[in-house]
């Protein structure tokens, strides 16, 4: 089972609907709130390729994107297979 990283703010609702979806799934994952850590933000930017929303979801070293990024992939029947991997 492949590390799940997910950058958060405690106030966002996309984090919560992709944390909701990883633990419907059983997935384990660690969570970082960028909200009151400049550093940690800039962080998550370098490594989602500038992106600066968030959540910014890590499978293992592969960036998912967003929550949206995160759903199409469950939609799409690829999730699972990249969370095994």
């Amino acid at each position: 089972m492949a590390s799940v990283e997910i950058y958060t703010s405690p106030l966002c609702g996309y984090c919560h609907a992709a944390k909701r979806l990883l633990k419907k799934k059983g997935i384990e994952f660690t969570e970082f709130d960028v909200s009151r850590d400049p550093d940690l933000r800039q962080k998550m930017m370098k490594r989602a390729h500038g992106r600066h929303t968030v959540p910014q979801i890590f499978v293992g070293d592969i960036h998912v994107g967003g929550c949206d990024d995160l759903f199409e992939l469950e939609r799409a029947g690829k999730l699972d297979p990249l969370l095994a991997a």
